[in-house]
């Protein structure tokens, strides 16, 4: 652990990271100008979840894993069942539209509670099978579902900040991980930490100094990132990926981030969080920023925004 941390960097392909971010926000930006006043929960201002995703899939394919077992609640889950699952956009927008033929006698669930079957293909060209379980609005609910699925090569679980810290099923569900006739040979756990929960701040929210603390109580490492630093971000995947195969137990990567907008798009945040999103106004989208920051120009850029467009 000591050698990865403060070893020098591995190696990142910028131009593949900078491309899954541009698609990961300009997909969430698409759907905010054309199904406007729709619920989806955005993953805007944690757009570095895909680059984590794709970096986990990769390092475990390479250790051998075929399939892939995942769960998370609302947020961001319309990206990851496109971008990650591979399920076609086309697919996801009859659901906004109400298209499907087979709603003449109801709805169906929402769209963001919905699981999805499909494929991600590593840049290795190894294909890994992904089913991401349907969810409730209760968010950690599907946990223990999840993690008993002992036909899955890999687990992974993505929390809310506030449901990891404050609902008990998190906890029941972490002390299943080492037992005999439970454990699964570890689950990759990823909270994404948008530092508030609905309109509670971490302050209010929790006793421990991060939200991600449930897991110290037991012998599982902790990774802390800064989701505004995609190469960071993919290098911690990378070694939670490495650490899990090595010992076959839990890890926890604790996703820095922040929420764009409100709890769902239908809220305004800045009358409750008004000093928080003044600064949140201000900031780039995340591949924009990181386009600069590696040194891509405005045409280079533009011609990558068209080319997902």
């Amino acid at each position: 652990m000591a050698e990865r941390l403060e070893g020098k960097p591995e190696a990142v392909d910028r131009r593949r990271l900078l491309e899954r971010l541009a698609k990961t926000e300009l997909f969430e930006r698409f759907l905010h100008k054309r199904f406007i006043g729709t619920k989806r929960y955005s993953l805007e201002g944690a757009a570095a979840l895909i680059p984590l995703l794709d970096a986990l899939l990769d390092a475990a394919a390479g250790h051998g894993a075929g399939r892939a077992l995942m769960a998370m609640s609302h947020r961001g889950r319309l990206n990851v069942v496109h971008l990650v699952a591979g399920v076609p956009a086309a697919h996801l927008f009859a659901g906004f539209e109400d298209l499907d033929p087979r709603s003449v006698l109801g709805g169906g669930d929402l769209k963001y509670h919905k699981g999805a079957t499909g494929a991600y293909e590593t840049p290795a060209a190894r294909a890994v099978a992904i089913h991401l379980v349907s969810n409730p609005s209760h968010l950690e609910a599907v946990d223990p579902l999840e993690a008993g699925g002992r036909d899955a090569v890999l687990p992974v679980t993505l929390h809310g900040d506030a449901a990891f810290a404050g609902q008990g099923i998190a906890a029941e569900t972490l002390n299943l991980a080492d037992l005999p006739g439970y454990t699964v040979g570890g689950t990759v756990h990823v909270v994404v930490n948008n530092l508030i929960g609905f309109t509670t701040e971490p302050q209010a929210l929790h006793s421990s100094r991060f939200a991600s603390d449930v897991a110290r109580r037991f012998e599982v490492p902790i990774l802390h990132v800064n989701g505004q630093d995609p190469e960071a971000v993919v290098r911690a995947a990378r070694l939670a990926a490495d650490y899990r195969a090595a010992f076959h137990t839990d890890v926890v990567l604790d996703l820095i981030v922040y929420r764009r907008y409100g709890h769902s798009e239908v809220d305004d945040p800045t009358t409750t969080q008004p000093v928080l999103y003044a600064k949140i106004e201000t900031l780039p989208m995340l591949w924009q920023a990181y386009a600069e920051r590696i040194g891509a120009g405005r045409e280079e850029m533009a011609r990558l925004a068209g080319s997902i467009e």
